[in-house]
C-alpha cells in the first residue's frame, strides 16, 4: 500500500491528512504547538493516537523517538561509522533494528530489516513536487511506524544539513 505524504507536512501546530493510494484519508497528523520539543501525533481517521514522534532534547547525538501508548517503540539515530552520510539506524524496543539508507533529502530511500525491504520512500512516481510516497511493501508491516520513521529521518537529515 502506498501512502501519499505532503512534504513539510509535519509543521508544528498544523494538522494534515495522509491519504492512501486510493485517495482515502489513512492517517491524521496532529502537530502539537507550544511544546518544548517537536511533538507530533499520527492518528487513525477516528482520532486514535497510533504513534507519537518526539525530538530528544539531550544527548551526544541527535535522536528522535517514536512512542506508542506512552512507551518508547523506536529510537532513530544517524548510523555511526557509515560511509554513507544518509544512513540511519532505527532501534526498536525489542532490540531489533531497521536500516534506513538512500538519498534522504531527495526523498529516495528505503527502510529494511535484515536486508528485506519493508518500505520504499520516493517522490519519483508522483507529479506534485510537494508530495512523496511511502510504499509499504509487506502487508504485515506497521504502516504508521514506517511513515513515522520516514518523517523522523527526513527531519534529522534536514537539521543536519542546516547545521553543517
Amino acid at each position: 500500500m502506498t501512502y501519499l505524504v505532503r512534504d513539510k507536512i509535519f509543521a508544528i501546530g498544523d494538522d494534515y491528512w495522509i491519504d492512501d493510494e486510493h485517495g482515502r484519508h489513512a492517517f491524521l497528523v496532529d502537530g502539537k504547538a507550544l511544546r518544548l520539543r517537536d511533538t507530533l501525533e499520527l492518528k487513525d481517521p477516528s482520532g486514535y493516537v497510533l504513534v507519537t514522534l518526539r525530538q530528544r532534547l539531550l544527548g551526544l547525538r541527535d535522536a528522535m523517538t517514536i512512542e506508542r501508548d506512552g512507551a518508547a517503540l523506536a529510537t532513530i539515530r544517524r548510523k555511526r561509522l557509515s560511509l554513507l552520510r544518509n544512513h540511519y539506524r532505527v532501534t526498536l524496543a525489542d532490540g531489533t533494528a531497521l536500516d534506513v539508507s538512500g538519498r534522504i533529502l531527495d526523498r529516495e530511500f528505503a527502510v529494511q530489516y535484515e536486508g528485506e525491504l519493508l518500505a520504499h520512500i520516493s517522490r519519483r512516481w508522483l507529479t506534485p513536487r510537494d508530495t512523496y510516497g511511502v510504499d509499504v511493501v509487506r502487508e504485515d508491516a506497521d504502516a504508521a511506524l514506517l511513515i513515522a520513521v520516514a518523517e523522523c529521518v527526513i527531519r534529522m537529515a534536514e537539521k543536519e544539513r542546516e547545521e553543517g
